[in-house]
């Protein structure tokens, strides 16, 4: 058969050879110029293994939503721009199926479609829109650069679906199909295949001035409706005058710049303003009283209020550093005073209307908070809250939600946002290399008294981050003439096109929704990874960091970003040197997109190799777009015409270049007139709470345990990474089944040492509708009750950021949040803390047909200080010592039980009157110190505070996750039993050991408190008694594991619409009966001890990197804890031929998301391997050494398999001869898990006897480990192969059940790989592939969970594995 290519006449026909790889008729090369010349080749790949069955959700969806349906079918497509002039050539097309196919197959890629609809199936193709390039094909590009296939620009993967109906579907049922298939605000469908790329668009002409000279206002009208500007009254007049003073129209770019830096969420205008309250005017600004706090605090803060992220005075460190960030370089031992870094913000309207991608970029533009505090910081850990409204779980009733709430168009359900908003934040996360360690959940939907709704329609997306930054770096220096004015980061996109101003529409729906849509973004995180590389280069550069200042690209874009660098020098900007992702943008869209992933920095032109050096080594893009000038002005120049050199030399265009920017710096960023509000309170309308009658504490459980804002966050908890970094020393989940109840974060400031950071949250909006004052003190004593479990150096120490979400510009709203800031300030100049950064949004209310849904008004406050020892926190888990812990309770308000706004009033639809309070401020310094005292006597055993929920819910919460029985008894004479047990009045509940009581009581008693005995912990499992007694009266009995079932079922009903519902059931059911893990250490395990040896060089290891790893630092950690001279190389340093691996003994391929794994785990990585012929050959010469070893772990261990070091191959002879080995089929193939998802775990492994090296004297070992990945499945070309590899020992690690055997049930296997394979190894045992993380495990109190005796260890069993390395080297030189 011959096929000829039509619409090419230049290409010859196509060789008996190349038959397989045609291009559909359909898919036509155009005529032109090389660069020009494209065509879209599509290749079809069918699903297979275990992920063959399409999203059981989306199956699920599909047939609620459709019952006619009978069947579904998937495939998917990914279309490739080919660029080049000929047709691809067989070895190309070859390199392209392998790509995109999975390579234990051989039949799986098609240049045709699998799906062949009949009569009457639907055939229906969803993908992403494509006005931009998304970062799933950015990164597919760069795997196929890897691999030598320059000629692909573009790769768009989309989804098809085959479903089938007995009948012939009708336009309805496909417009119902769609809508359930695709997100129409990042997706669409394609009714035919995608043709091209090229949208044929020229930039867009920008309109001519605003003729505000000749129309007056009435043309800044126009524009701000035609470009949803949200200037309000006040900004209309006040522009219309300045540029008539000017004596100039306005250009449009300037307009909408103006707008974007002159918004609410830039300006603050609000905070900033002069308030009115019932015809009063207060005496400050809302920002002024904010920071008057920090009057009663100790001055600690190094920053505040005046840069990216605030900071705090930290401690001196030893940490570890590469000796030259421009190159392959040895790591090396330094010492420096490292401080603390916190930040806060949230991304709430981009999220509302498209979760994914607004919590990603949410999350995303935090971390560059982080990233350009000062001349650059390290991002170390994150924190996520989520507040929406009614979840609505199809077929899962909480009879508190109201039926007949209807929801807009223009925003997401709640329930997608519950699930949608936090894989998006997870993702971003998982991805980059940040964990995320602590956070809430909450959800509303409530009709008050006075007939109004209040709701998260528009919900809260929050995100904290906390870093570190060495001291020299604090300040940013000022702009001079000369500076090089620079963007790093990924490419200029038509993205978040006035998001800025979008977000601070007073009620989000009065907007045009597709201007709504325009101002959603795009993550990149694998993008933003490389950007923290080259700012983490600059800060540990060894001649000292080159970044003068440094700002991140958020709202209003390079508008806004460059004018803050500039301010207050002025620069002049070119368009032509920006790197545009789409060369169709126009000017006003180079200058305000808010394109994603950048951030702009200042450099001495001196500084220049320095980072166009380490930019190329990380792969990141650099563009020197412009100068400071001196004359405080900001000018864009577009000259893409007739592009400036960076020299400014330029030929001379036969007209001057446009300036679509040319304003004063000082008129636009300066000190404008503040605004005035004027605000009246608008008490509510309240009602007593009302009660079903004889309702039992049981029946109240049953609701109040399944509010969102209670019960189990699992689902948020075990799909976010806990453990990147290795830096964690706590994070949310505790106790022997990591139960996700944690009150404290807590990080290192280095491996090397045991001082670091901890940050807790406090937030209690749905108070806040009763009495705004009450809420933001309850916000404030929530996070110091949470923080107090971390051991602090001292209370005054400790600074918050606040950030306030709010309807403020709607009635009574404003005056709402003027009490709150009040009450706030007020309350924290009572306690010694104070407030030193935050955000606001305050437009949170949103449009419902007629309707406008407020949300609550919300004060989130995230307290941090430095943890003096990250080893003496307490976590809330019941330990029961000796089996008889007893328990103590510190009420702050004693003999208060109010339930207003209570968790059991919401549950019954309901407010209430009198909210609970912190009356006494005085209570909590003194338990704060008592507390603390406690902790750094180690006389506590476990703590939590008495939040949410309420007494009983925190004595439930503590007995779950220690997984035992409780017996207490409650005094309250004379008060009913439901305010007792339910009401939210702030406390602390702590477990002691019986020798220790007599102290604690006589410390708490001694400052004033009151301290109760409640009673005594009781036995273990999930069968174990809870005995709860109000006055001697007995109010609830029931087994523990009954109780938490009812807890958790919230979370797994949520879970079971983001996993396989099979694996969560699975999980559910194992925690009804599962007493926890057993760990074993044989008594013929080696004593690890880290090698001191003062003569001979250290044997060299070399930890390899690949765009998206992230798991490199805690590597060189932990090898170098074990004695090696630890490397940092890249394989863009192998692919250029940087280094060689002669020198080198060991090589560790590190864990993450090499090229956000877009076509399979690892799969770009060993592409770059593959066909790199430097690369490929200096890892052939490094394998067939007999003297070398290699670590491959998680996105590692997935590289080995894929190279054939590990996992021998179906047909070894055929690889030996086969020209083109990576052709072969590999024995092993790391796939997805089981469950469908990311997971993060504190797993058990056990290790077998085999020949591995690395896992020598640890047989019979069984070990609790970090494990963290979304492909972890152990995928063997036949049962035999697995059999034999087991047989030989060559499958050394196994996942563990809680008697330690080899174990598929999951969670206990995170991955479901067939006999509970974790690890396996070549059959010299000279490499070794792990998919959990040894290298997070290595310091003891990087554990999650340390039962006894392991809780006495000074050193973590799993450094053995690294000593056995070195051990190795030794014989080898012996």
């Amino acid at each position: 058969m011959r096929m000829t290519l039509i619409c090419a006449p230049e290409f010859e026909e196509l060789t008996d050879c190349e038959k397989c790889y045609h291009v559909e008729p359909n898919s036509s090369f155009q005529q032109g110029t090389p660069a020009e010349m494209s065509s879209v080749l599509r290749f079809y790949v069918r699903p297979s293994g275990h992920e063959r069955a399409a999203s059981e959700y989306i199956e699920r969806k599909l047939q609620r939503e459709l019952p006619e349906l009978q069947g579904v079918k998937t495939e998917q497509c990914y279309n490739v721009n080919w660029t080049a002039e000929s047709f691809p050539s067989n070895k190309e097309m070859k390199k392209l199926t392998w790509l995109f196919g999975c390579p234990l197959l051989l039949d799986d890629v098609a240049q045709e479609s699998w799906l062949l609809p009949g009569p009457t199936d639907l055939l229906l193709e969803v993908g992403p829109r494509l006005n931009f390039s998304t970062p799933t094909s950015s990164n597919i590009v760069s795997v196929c650069q890897a691999a030598g296939l320059g000629a692909v620009d573009r790769v768009e993967p989309t989804r098809r679906y085959l479903l089938s109906f007995a009948y012939p579907p009708s336009a309805d049922l496909e417009a119902i199909a769609l809508a359930t298939l695709h997100d129409r605000m990042t997706e669409q469908h394609f009714p035919q295949p995608i043709q091209s790329f090229s949208s044929g668009c020229i930039p867009a002409p920008l309109s001519s001035p605003i003729d505000v000279l000749a129309e007056g206002r009435s043309a800044l009208e126009k524009a701000n409706q035609e470009l949803g500007l949200a200037l309000d009254s006040w900004d209309l007049d006040f522009y219309t005058k300045r540029f008539q003073e000017l004596q100039r129209n306005p250009s449009t770019v300037e307009v909408f710049d103006l707008a974007q830096s002159n918004s609410e969420h830039s300006r603050h205008w609000f905070f900033k303003g002069r308030l009115h309250v019932d015809g009063q005017e207060l005496p400050h600004s809302l920002f002024e009283s904010i920071m008057s706090t920090q009057a009663s605090s100790n001055p600690n803060n190094v920053l505040k209020f005046c840069d990216n992220s605030s900071a705090i005075q930290g401690k001196e460190v030893r940490f570890l550093r590469p000796k030259d960030p421009t190159r392959p370089s040895s790591f090396q031992q330094r010492q420096g005073l490292r401080h603390v870094v916190f930040t806060a913000e949230t991304h709430n309207f981009p999220t509302g209307v498209a979760p994914f991608s607004g919590a990603t970029t949410g999350t995303g533009g935090r971390i560059r908070d982080v990233q350009c505090t000062g001349r650059g910081a390290h991002v170390v850990a994150g924190t996520a809250g989520y507040c929406f409204g009614n979840l609505r779980i199809p077929g899962y009733s909480m009879p508190w939600e109201d039926p007949s709430f209807q929801y807009p168009g223009n925003f997401a359900r709640p329930l997608e946002i519950a699930i949608e908003a936090s894989n998006g934040a997870s993702d971003y996360g998982n991805k980059f290399g940040e964990p995320v360690l602590a956070g809430f959940a909450r959800s509303l939907g409530l009709q008050l008294p006075d007939g109004q709704r209040r709701e998260w329609i528009k919900p809260i997306m929050f995100s904290g981050g906390i870093g570190s930054m060495e001291a020299e770096h604090v300040s940013k220096e000022p702009p001079e003439p000369g500076m090089d004015v620079v963007k790093v980061g990924g490419p200029v996109y038509r993205i978040g096109v006035g998001g800025g101003a979008a977000s601070s529409v007073q009620v989000q729906g009065d907007n045009a929704s597709d201007l709504d849509f325009g101002a959603v973004q795009r993550g990149d995180p694998e993008m933003e990874q490389k950007m923290n590389r080259v700012i983490r280069a600059c800060v540990e550069a060894p001649e000292g960091n080159p970044i003068c200042s440094l700002h991140d690209q958020g709202a209003g874009g390079n508008g806004n970003v460059l004018k803050e660098l500039s301010d207050p020098a002025g620069a002049i900007i070119y368009t032509s040197r920006f790197q545009l992702g789409d060369p169709t943008l126009n000017a006003l869209e180079i200058w305000g997109a808010e394109y994603q992933e950048s951030n702009a920095l200042l450099l001495r032109p001196s500084d220049r190799d320095f980072l166009s050096c380490v930019s190329a080594r990380e792969r990141c893009p650099v563009c020197f777009v412009g100068t400071i000038t001196g004359d405080r002005r900001i000018v864009l120049v577009d000259d893409r015409e007739w592009p400036t050199g960076t020299d400014g030399q330029v030929d001379a265009p036969p007209t001057p270049p446009p300036t679509p920017v040319d304003l004063d710096l000082d008129w636009v960023l300066g000190k404008m007139p503040r605004k005035e509000f004027f605000l009246q309170r608008s008490l509510p309308l309240l009602q007593p709470l009302t009660l079903p009658p004889g309702l039992s504490v049981r029946q109240a459980l049953s609701r109040v345990l399944r509010l969102p804002a209670v019960a189990s966050k699992r689902y948020l908890t075990n799909k976010v990474d806990r453990s990147v970094g290795g830096l964690v020393a706590q994070q949310q989940c505790v106790g022997p089944l990591q139960t996700p109840l944690a009150d404290v974060a807590v990080v290192a400031l280095s491996h090397q040492e045991l001082v670091g950071a901890a940050t807790a949250l406090g937030e209690q909006p749905v108070k806040s509708l009763l009495d705004p004052k009450v809420a933001a003190r309850l916000a404030v004593a929530e996070a110091l009750t949470n923080l107090v479990f971390a051991l602090v150096t001292d209370l005054q120490d400790v600074k918050c950021s606040g950030n306030w979400m709010w309807a403020a510009k709607l009635p009574g709203e404003g005056a709402a949040l003027a009490d709150a800031c009040e009450a706030m300030v007020a309350v924290m100049a009572a306690l010694g803390v104070a407030v030193d950064g935050g955000k606001d949004s305050l437009s949170m209310a949103a449009r419902v047909g007629s309707e406008t849904v407020q949300a609550p008004g919300s004060l989130v406050i995230s307290a941090y200080a430095v943890c003096s020892d990250i080893t003496a926190t307490v976590t809330p888990d019941l330990k029961h010592p000796g089996g008889r812990g007893h328990l103590l309770y510190v009420p702050l308000s004693p003999g208060q039980y109010r339930l207003g706004g209570t968790a059991l009033a919401q549950c019954f639809s309901q407010l209430g009157e009198q909210p609970p309070d912190l009356d006494v401020p005085e209570n909590l310094v003194r338990a704060f110190s008592i507390t603390q005292g406690l902790l750094k006597d180690r006389l506590l055993g476990s703590g939590h505070d008495v939040s949410d929920g309420g007494l009983i819910t925190c004595l439930l919460e503590m007995a779950f996750a220690g997984n035992c029985g409780i017996e207490v008894d409650i005094p309250a004479p004379g008060v009913d039993v439901l305010p007792v047990l339910f009401a939210e009045e702030p406390g602390l509940l702590l477990e002691v050991q019986e020798p220790d009581l007599a102290q604690v009581l006589m410390r708490y008693q001694k400052a004033g408190l009151h301290c109760l005995e409640l009673g005594l912990t009781g036995d273990t499992g999930p069968h174990a008694l809870v005995r709860v007694s109000v006055n001697r009266t007995v109010v609830l009995e029931e087994p523990v594991g009954q109780l938490r079932a009812l807890w958790e079922e919230t979370s797994f009903q949520l879970d079971r619409l983001q996993a396989k519902p099979h694996c969560v059931a699975q999980e559910e059911q194992g925690l009804r009966e599962r007493a926890g893990p057993t760990y074993c250490l044989p008594p013929t395990f080696p004593r690890a001890s880290v090698p001191c040896e003062p003569g001979g060089p250290a044997p060299r290891v070399a930890i390899i990197r690949e765009e998206g790893s992230n798991g490199d630092r805690e590597m060189a950690d932990a090898f170098h804890l074990a004695g090696f001279e630890v490397w940092d190389v890249t394989m863009q340093d192998l692919c250029s031929g940087a280094i060689g691996l002669d020198t080198f003994r060991g090589v560790a391929f590190v864990g993450g998301f090499s090229y956000a794994d877009v076509l399979g785990s690892a799969k770009g990585w060993a592409a770059a391997v593959t066909f790199n012929s430097k690369a490929g050959a200096e890892m052939k010469r490094f394998r067939q050494r007999p003297d070398t070893f290699s670590l491959g772990v998680c996105n590692g261990c997935q590289l080995l398999a894929l190279l054939g070091w590990v996992g021998g191959s179906s047909s070894e002879e055929a690889v030996e001869m086969c020209q083109e080995s990576w052709l072969a089929r590999p024995g092993l193939l790391l796939r997805h898990n089981l469950s469908g998802r990311f997971e993060s775990r504190w797993a058990s492994v056990r290790v077998g006897p085999g020949p591995a090296l690395m896992l020598r004297g640890m047989e019979g070992a069984v070990l609790p480990v970090w494990s963290a990945h979304g492909e972890g499945y152990m995928a063997f070309s036949s049962p035999e192969l697995q059999a034999q590899m087991e047989a030989r020992g060559l499958a050394p690690l196994h996942w563990a059940d809680d008697d330690g055997n080899p174990t598929e049930q999951y969670p206990l296997n995170p991955n479901g790989s067939p006999g509970g394979v974790a690890g396996v190894c070549s059959p010299d045992g000279r490499h070794l592939a792990l998919m959990p993380h040894p290298e997070r495990s290595v310091r003891p109190w990087q554990w999650a969970w340390r039962p006894p005796p392991f809780d006495t260890l000074t050193t973590s069993p799993w450094l053995q594995l690294f000593i056995n390395a070195r051990n190795w080297t030794r014989e080898g030189s012996c």
